[in-house]
Parts: C-alpha cells; structure tokens; sequence
C-alpha cells in the first residue's frame, strides 16, 4: 500500500512541533494536579485492583494490538504507530470517561498516574522492540535513552509538579483544576486538527484502511478490560473502570514518541493511528458506556 502526504508546510509544523508536546506537558500537568499523594496510596489499600489494572494496560493491551496487526494488513509504518499507541498509558481523558460510565474514578486516577510514570522506563523498551519487529533495518534507529530522557521532562516531571503545587496550594488546585483540564483538552484538539490539516491526503486516503482495526482493537480492549475484571473477582464501577482503562490510550503521547522517533517535522506516518485513534476512542467509548453500565450493575 502506497502512503501519500502534502509537502511541508513550515508554519503549521512548528505549530505542531511546539505545540503538541506542551499540549502534552500540560495535560500531564494537570493530571498531577488532580492527584494527592493518597492516590498512590491506593496502591497499597487496594493491590488488587490496581495490579489487575496495570497488568491489563502494560501487557494485554500490546498484545491485543500484536495479534490484531496478524489479522488486519497493515503498511510497516501503520503497524508501529499502532503499536506505539498500545504502549501509551491512559489519560486525563480516561478519568473523564470512566465517570461518564460511573466507573471508580479514584481508582482510574491512580491507575493513570502509576502507570504514566512507569511507562517512562516501559515505552522506550518496548518502542525499540516494535520496531525492530515491524519496520526491520528499514526503521530509524531508536535512541531508547533519549526517548526515556524526554519522556521523562513532558510526562513525569509535570506530573510531579502539578501533584506538588497541589500538597502546598490544595486551595489553588481546587479552583484551578477544571480550567487547566479544559485548556489542556482544548490545546490537544488545535493541534491535531493542524496535524490532519497539515497531512490531510495522508489522512483521507488511510483512514478508511486504519479505521476498521481501530474500532475493533477499542472495542476488544474494552471488552477484554471488564472480562478480566469479572475473572479476577472486581465488579461494578471496579471492572467498569479496568474496562475503559484498558480501552482508551494517551493518543498525545503516542504521536508525541512518534516524532522524536521519526525525527521530522510535524505529524508523520507513524503519528497518523493515533491521531485517526483520538477521534475514534469517543466515538466508539462513549456509547459502549451504556452498555458497561447494564452488564456490571453497582454492588
């Protein structure tokens, strides 16, 4: 299959190259503002939970997307970047649609946060694998420690920040966590709506062949969330909030990792399943939430 793109177009890719990993920072930000320390504390008053959560999400989420890729044919570069989406943690996103679902937002929130600053150490690892496995000598070579070193500045660090501007000014993060949620969103969305723009016959002509294994790959992670939940004994918004964990990634992350990967301008090939993913996930999640609501009833 043939990939196409516009040429570059300068302005909107500085717009996206500066714009998309401060949309992230402060996205992360944000996530951290929203935390307490006693978030983390979850981890230990509640192991169960948390462990089957972090096992769905940093292992049977790629290994969904592994065994998906056999089944649906994909361009090497498409099948990285969907892979590269697998690796990705949740998102502030993922907190929002858990409560949608009336899901166990506390435990959505902790399990956002761990595994974000896991994936620091995790995603770099595995970036390297993938692509050794799906774009071969042909592939960039991947620096997994300048991945991880600037993973590591516009994920953990902002987090960091943000949990503690929170623990000395809980008064200020109260005011001020909506708002820098709404900005963050709002950021994210101009700048992948300058992405597309900016690779629109890229867009177009692939989205109809990426779209098919995306819905499929959201609605099988969700699926596979509240079935692993109900085997390992968790139920009502508990299983609700592994299912959407599992089903919905960080996409600014993953077109984030794409570029430092590709090392070009703008979003490019390897950025282009996330970016098609961030529009999909709502369209596919949103309505899949009524039905978690009628197969996992409140306990």
């Amino acid at each position: 299959m043939r990939l196409t793109s516009l040429p570059n177009q300068g302005r909107t890719e500085m717009l996206i190259d500066v714009g998309l990993p401060l949309s992230l920072a402060i996205i992360m930000f944000s996530l951290g503002f929203g935390l307490t320390f006693a978030d983390f504390g979850r981890v230990l008053t509640m192991p169960k939970a948390v462990l089957i959560g972090m096992l769905g999400q940093m292992a049977l989420v790629p290994l969904a997307a592994f065994l998906l890729l056999q089944v649906f044919e994909m361009p090497p570069a498409f099948a990285f970047g969907v892979m590269l989406l697998s690796f990705s943690p949740g998102g502030v996103t993922s907190n929002m649609l858990t409560k949608m679902g009336g899901g166990n937002v506390a435990l959505s929130i902790t399990l956002t946060a761990v595994v974000s600053l896991l994936a620091v150490l995790t995603m770099p690892l595995l970036v390297a694998w993938a692509a050794g496995a799906f774009l071969g000598e042909a592939g960039p070579e991947i620096d997994v420690t300048s991945i991880a070193i600037t993973m590591f500045a516009i994920t953990a660090v902002p987090v960091l920040l943000g949990l503690l501007l929170r623990h000395v000014a809980p008064g200020l993060a109260e005011r001020g966590e909506g708002l820098l949620s709404r900005v963050a969103l709002v950021l994210f969305v101009l700048v992948v709506v300058g992405a597309l723009a900016a690779n629109w016959d890229l867009f177009v002509s692939n989205v109809g062949h990426l779209a098919p294994l995306l819905v499929v790959l959201n609605l099988v992670l969700l699926a596979a969330g509240l079935l692993l939940a109900r085997l390992l004994g968790l139920t009502g918004a508990d299983a609700r909030c592994i299912s959407v964990e599992m089903g919905v990634q960080n996409a600014t992350v993953a077109i984030t990792v794409a570029g430092l990967i590709a090392g070009q301008a703008g979003i490019g090939e390897f950025a282009i399943p996330a970016a098609v993913y961030g529009i999909i996930m709502y369209l596919v999640t949103i309505p899949a939430l009524y039905g978690l609501r009628a197969l996992t009833p409140q306990t």
